[in-house]
């Protein structure tokens, strides 16, 4: 079993078949095509509101291009220090940006919190020409350390935005595990707090290559789209990356998806816990974050299964992360299977 990443499974069976059915005849480039077109209506449905969608083939992508149009070249953006932005995308924040900078936060579980943010906002003192002021702020949903921003603390932080006349920025990779986690309607932790832009993800959760950047602003089309060429993200063949998303969110896919891999985390959660290892947090999406010890760490090495050391959160520590296919009776009978 590998617990490395979400990244290493496969594409689910209604994602493969959409893309099979789009070599069936010919269409029009660069999103003109039949598939593209339908994109704003499927999602303005799901979200409840007008949005404007904006498909590209990787998650890094979405952010970048994502944020690109919530702030100026010489403007910071708030973000957890631990934020997948800042810790494992390079310099691309600045480079779509041309020359945005990040500004890191700390909080309990890879969150920031409401009253920190405010905190920090109302203490920076402009300097002018000279100092790089926030003009944005990023929140990752789920977190990086696997947790969820409720949806009274998302609500929160919009509200801090909307007070210092921020924009507000949404890192959805695992969107899908923490609306199925938090059982909500996907507007309660997006446009409704004030979010402005969401990286909807898509690759992690069963699809081949997507993430849809998501505008709640419908006007920051021009922009996002212009970047997205500027990136050499604008495929040709963009029907492709739109079959995939409309395949996702049809019949909640998106959402069963999520569900298997969430309730896979947390059978894994008490396998592992049975075997004397403890969560460094509360599992509620599809990422677990584990402290053991080595000879643990050993035996299910031994027994094939696949993981990955955390040492940002202590040399004892380790991440595993479920899918949609994960294996549950396997996960349900770790003991078993590490000792047959």
């Amino acid at each position: 079993m590998n617990f490395s990443s979400d990244n290493v499974s496969p594409i689910c069976p209604e994602i493969l078949s959409a893309i099979v059915a789009e070599s069936e005849s010919a269409a029009l480039p660069y999103g003109a095509d039949d598939k593209s077109q339908q994109l704003d209506t499927a999602f303005s449905e799901l979200f409840g509101t007008e949005v404007a969608v904006v498909p590209v083939a990787t998650g890094t992508a979405a952010n970048l291009i994502g944020l690109s149009g919530l702030v100026s070249p010489f403007g910071g953006v708030v973000c957890h220090h631990h934020a997948h932005i800042n810790m494992t995308e390079s310099t691309g924040v600045a480079f779509y940006g041309g020359g945005t900078k990040l500004l890191g936060l700390d909080g309990p579980s890879a969150k920031i919190e409401a009253a920190t943010l405010d905190s920090f906002l109302t203490a920076h003192s402009p300097n002018g020409m000279h100092s790089v002021d926030p003009e944005c702020v990023a929140i990752t949903q789920t977190t990086e350390f696997g947790t969820v921003y409720t949806v009274d603390e998302i609500h929160a932080i919009g509200s801090v935005c909307q007070k210092h006349d921020m924009r507000l920025f949404m890192d959805g990779a695992r969107f899908a595990n923490a609306v199925a986690a938090l059982e909500c309607h996907p507007s309660d932790i997006t446009w409704k707090a004030g979010v402005d832009v969401l990286s909807f993800g898509a690759t992690k959760n069963g699809a081949l290559a997507v993430d849809a950047i998501i505008l709640f602003d419908p006007e920051l089309r021009r922009h996002t789209e212009k970047s997205r060429k500027r990136g050499g993200h604008l495929f040709s063949k963009h029907r492709y990356l739109a079959a995939q998303l409309l395949a996702y969110v049809q019949d909640d896919l998106w959402l069963r998806n999520a569900r298997h891999a969430n309730t896979a985390a947390i059978t894994l959660m008490q396998s592992l816990e049975a075997l004397g290892a403890k969560a460094a947090f509360p599992p509620q999406g599809n990422e677990l974050f584990i402290h053991m010890n080595d000879d643990l760490a050993k035996t299910l090495r031994d027994a094939g299964i696949i993981f990955r050391p955390w040492a940002s959160i202590g040399p004892d520590a380790y991440r595993f992360v479920c899918a949609w296919n994960s294996p549950t009776d396997l996960i349900r009978d770790l003991g078993k299977t590490i000792a047959g």
